[in-house]
């Protein structure tokens, strides 16, 4: 493993993703971030929208003032349907520069698809078959050869990893699956208010987007990588009260065999090599309290009153693991770095 530091450009890196993105970035051992661009607030410093960042590091300055000859990794923290524009501006000018998408543009693999959901034609894509989906414990391509990372989406992050070992493994009734999830409000961004009208924004819980949430179809594709057909679930998300942390629910019917604790078991057998996911014990109560401010998936297995049905209660920092800290994990991935680095 070469002890060359990364050169690194972060692109929206004031919104509340990007601020947490830049807190890990300048902590890490093998990063050099050369540029942090905004569209706003030209020429401060990072701290005065973070006092956590300790480091001192170059001022807010416009895209357009990124040396892409010395950029190998670029971070983009933008809303959907800006980072395919500059990757498509970038990509056959600088073939050395790889970048980490933290929005959906590269997450749906068919145009079609993206458009229903985002509502909006894909720009580019011709780069899709550069880009692949990589959610760090489930990846099983090597990722360094893709130039283009899609981040996973918060919602999907903690449903995916432990729906995904159980559907690999058929221990579980695909059809009929109900998820509900629940979201501090940064997962909306700093734009909450134009999206959530509903009176007492900051002081009660808001169910929305019950048919056509824009994660559906992300769920949807990567489930049926193992499936090789669509699985019937509802997806139920909620706006909580409080500005991070995930916790979703997922209600399970068990085929003949399995049971609460083989399924308990198989997680741990699956993840047992990944430091972020943290399986409890049988019918532990769970928060989102204990992976705030983390890159740790905690998960618990309970029994309910009827018989062969469970649930899996699966906690996330919609932030970090959910956004920021996954996107670090990829780029380790991708520089075959220790896994955790920089995510202590």
């Amino acid at each position: 493993m070469s002890k060359k530091k990364i050169n690194i450009a972060v692109i929206g890196a004031t919104g509340y993703t990007g601020l947490d993105l830049v807190l890990l970035l300048s902590k890490h051992p093998r990063t050099n971030i050369l540029h942090l661009s905004a569209t706003k607030n030209i020429g401060k410093n990072i701290t005065f929208f973070d006092k956590r960042i300790k480091k001192k590091l170059p001022k807010i300055s416009s895209v357009k003032r990124i040396d892409w000859s010395n950029i190998d990794l670029a971070f983009l923290s933008l809303p959907n349907g800006e980072a395919q524009k500059l990757i498509k501006e970038i990509f056959y000018k600088y073939p050395n520069v790889k970048f980490i998408d933290l929005s959906a543009d590269f997450r749906i693999t068919d145009s079609n698809k993206y458009k229903f959901t985002y509502k909006k034609k894909h720009l580019a894509t011709k780069l899709i078959k550069y880009s692949t989906y990589a959610l760090s414990e489930l990846v099983e391509k090597d990722i360094s050869k893709y130039r283009i990372i899609a981040n996973p989406g918060c919602y999907p992050t903690s449903i995916q990893i432990p729906l995904i070992p159980l559907i690999k493994k058929k221990l579980i009734n695909i059809n009929n699956l109900t998820i509900d999830s629940k979201s501090g409000y940064s997962g909306a961004g700093k734009n909450l208010e134009k999206k959530f009208t509903h009176k007492n924004l900051y002081d009660s819980t808001f169910a929305y987007s019950t048919k056509f949430h824009r994660h559906i179809a992300e769920i949807d594709q990567e489930l049926k990588k193992y499936t090789k057909k669509n699985i019937k679930f509802t997806f139920n998300p909620h706006i909580l009260p409080t500005f991070r942390g995930i916790l979703s629910s997922l209600y399970i019917q068990l085929k003949k065999g399995s049971s609460s604790k083989k399924i308990r078991n198989e997680l741990i057998k699956y993840y047992k090599n990944h430091k972020f996911i943290k399986i409890l014990r049988l019918n532990s109560e769970l928060g989102s309290g204990n992976v705030l401010n983390t890159n740790i998936c905690e998960i618990s297995i309970c029994d309910t009153r009827i018989k062969n049905k469970i649930v899996i209660f699966s906690a996330i920092d919609n932030l970090v693991k959910g956004a920021s800290g996954q996107a670090v994990q990829n780029m380790n991935l991708i520089y075959k770095f220790p896994e955790s680095m920089g995510l202590k």
